[in-house]
């Protein structure tokens, strides 16, 4: 089973989608983790945002591994683990300026399909466009949404659990510009699939999400039957 999640920064697509992956055994891919990396080995090289060349060149050739359990999930870039590293705000600044370039989602798109494919029990995949270009044929796809406030709200709240500094206006900030690159960026923008479950999670808790989501995987999977 391929299960497609999609959505904007801070809608719940990372948590949700590792309780998922837990509950029905499946593989995770933290697709945007993938992006991170690969923005990280770009500002580690030195290379300019407008070199396209060198950049597709680096995404073409870094190895990218993520492994381990979704609760505890390491990423690894090159042989060495940068799972820390690529949360920080600079790495998230750079990988939404890293994913407009076409080049570059087409090979992150491929390694995303050849793992998930290749999957055994199937795998449950979040990012911004699973479920329009990565796997248009989803068993199922979700997409999550909630208002910005709620989302800069929650992402304010973990930035001050794990120690970043920054306050809720500035996380405001970040998250509406990352909305507008991703909407307008011309290659694989942030769109809903036709056939995409839609969860407004702006007045629900996680639990409330997730069961709402097992309930419609329980429908799909039956309906199919």
């Amino acid at each position: 089973m391929i299960i497609a999640i999609d959505g904007p920064s801070g809608a719940g697509k990372s948590t949700l989608g590792k309780m998922l992956a837990k509950k029905l055994n499946l593989l995770y891919l933290d697709t945007g983790a993938m992006y991170r990396a690969v923005a990280l080995a770009v500002n580690r090289a030195n290379v300019p945002y407008r070199d396209i060349d060198r950049i597709a060149d680096i995404a073409e050739n870094s190895e990218i591994d993520l492994i381990g359990e979704p609760d505890a999930m390491k990423v690894m870039l090159d042989g060495r683990d940068v799972s820390i590293d690529i949360r920080t705000l600079e790495a998230a600044q750079a990988a939404s300026i890293v994913s407009t370039i076409s080049e570059v989602r087409r090979i992150m798109v491929e390694h995303q399909r050849i793992i998930g494919e290749s999957a055994p029990n199937g795998c449950v995949l979040e990012g911004r466009d699973i479920g329009s270009v990565v796997f248009p044929n989803a068993d199922i796809k979700f997409f999550l949404t909630a208002k910005p406030e709620a989302r800069a709200r929650r992402r304010h709240t973990e930035d001050q659990t794990k120690g970043r500094i920054s306050t809720y206006e500035q996380t405001l900030a970040e998250i509406n510009e990352r909305d507008e690159r991703d909407v307008s960026r011309e290659d694989s923008p942030l769109t809903i699939a036709d056939d995409a479950v839609v969860i407004d999670t702006s007045e629900l808790d996680l639990t409330e999400v997730f069961d709402q989501m097992i309930a419609k995987i329980s429908e799909r999977k039956a309906s199919a039957a």
